[in-house]
């Protein structure tokens, strides 16, 4: 093919049709907008280009009246029957999108949803439709967010709580949990002893996504706060680390459900003080029994949450109670990711620190071959200190000239996530 500007984006065998293509990126159009020029462009690249401080149409360079950007629906469905046309050459058929949320209408849902002068019924839909706006995209969750709805839903979540949850309580829960809030919201929830009891029950409720929904609030709230004594606030209740580790425990075969009990904990765990709860929840057994059913990402969470739990003599003991503890660990060195593996060692120095038995079952899982291969991996310093600080601690279970000398490192920090 004769080189070309466009000729790297041409499929093989078969050429773009020039207006299919954005002006400004010349890939295929999956979402063309026309501006008040009257040309078109993509609809992520025209906002990319207004968003880095642009005013004018890139192509005419005239001042654009507004930024207004108007859904070409003809030339969408051109493109559409284009690429279904060209599937023999392997092209896709772009999907249909959805349309961004009208400011207008958000503002108006949101006015409808936070009315106690409303009908029951009027703010139970407004709340549904927010949610369905808020799930179709980040855009629409900004456009949301900018109409002050985090206090809006805050207020309706925690409104009239008296008489248990209600569906208005359950559908503000859902739309909240989709956004980070800000410091001063989080600090709203935490201070307040009625907010954090009735958060507590909902960890408790019938429903699974309520559940999951509350658990997601107490790690962004959690998580949002510099304030340890505000965050004390939360995990100073016992029945948080039990709903929470009730939800690792039980509800295992939803993907959503682990991922969220596991940021939770985490978050509740950071907290030295009150880390003796989640061993009373047992969270230790929970933690081991669920850690192969964890992805990459929340496996470190775990991970990391283990070694926070070491660090207290009833964490300890009760991981060294479990028969997976040890020979979970060694085998996960190594395995997962450079941080897992980090966490993995310090629980390990932990446990083996404290228990005879926990070096003899660390030996017999082949922990030393392990360390010898973190020591000599590109895996963090960190991981490598603390590798060094167990071999140190085991010389004397295997033959004195299979290790080298190794100097006595402090354990470093949890990095946070």
């Amino acid at each position: 093919m004769p080189g070309t500007t466009i000729e790297p984006l041409d499929l093989v065998g078969l050429q773009i049709p020039y207006h299919f293509r954005c002006p400004i990126s010349l890939e295929l159009m999956r979402d063309p907008v026309t501006v008040t020029t009257g040309q078109t462009y993509d609809r992520s690249s025209i906002e990319s280009w207004v968003a880095t401080g642009n005013t004018t149409c890139p192509v005419t360079r005239v001042p654009l009246a507004d930024f207004t950007f108007i859904p070409n629906h003809t030339l969408r469905r051109l493109i559409q029957d284009w690429c279904v046309a060209n599937q023999a050459f392997g092209v896709q058929r772009i999907p249909t999108p959805k349309q961004p949320a009208d400011p207008t209408m958000v503002r108006t849902l949101l006015s409808q949803a936070s009315s106690l002068s409303n009908p029951f019924q009027s703010r139970l839909s407004a709340l549904r439709r927010l949610k369905g706006l808020a799930r179709d995209s980040d855009k629409n969750r900004g456009v949301i967010s900018s109409h002050n709805a985090r206090e809006l839903l805050i207020n309706v979540l925690f409104t009239d709580t008296g008489s248990g949850l209600s569906e208005l309580n359950v559908e503000a829960l859902a739309v909240l949990v989709m956004f980070q809030l800000s410091e001063s919201e989080c600090e709203s929830i935490a201070s307040d002893p009625d907010r954090v009891v009735f958060l507590s029950h909902m960890l408790f409720h019938s429903s699974i996504e309520v559940r999951v929904n509350s658990a997601s609030l107490v790690e962004i709230v959690l998580s949002g706060m510099r304030s340890s004594e505000l965050r004390a606030q939360i995990s100073n209740v016992d029945e948080i680390f039990e709903g929470v580790t009730d939800i690792l425990r039980n509800l295992n075969s939803y993907p959503r459900a682990l991922k969220t009990g596991i940021r939770a904990l985490f978050a509740l765990c950071l907290l030295k003080q009150t880390r003796h709860k989640a061993v009373q929840a047992g969270a230790p057994e929970t933690l081991i029994d669920r850690l192969t059913d964890l992805d990459k990402c929340e496996a470190e969470r775990a991970l990391a949450t283990i070694e926070l739990l070491c660090r207290i003599p009833s964490g300890c003991s009760a991981f060294a109670s479990h028969a997976l503890t040890v020979p979970l660990l060694v085998k996960t060195i190594l395995k997962i990711s450079d941080r897992a593996t980090e966490y993995a060692a310090g629980a390990l120095m932990a446990l083996c620190s404290d228990s005879e038995q926990c070096q003899r079952e660390a030996v017999n899982a082949g922990v030393l071959t392990q360390l010898l291969l973190l020591v000599q991996s590109d895996c963090t310093e960190r991981a490598k200190r603390k590798a060094q600080m167990l071999l140190k601690l085991l010389r004397d279970s295997w033959p004195e000239d299979s290790i080298g000398n190794s100097d006595d490192f402090a354990c470093s920090e949890i990095v946070p996530f």
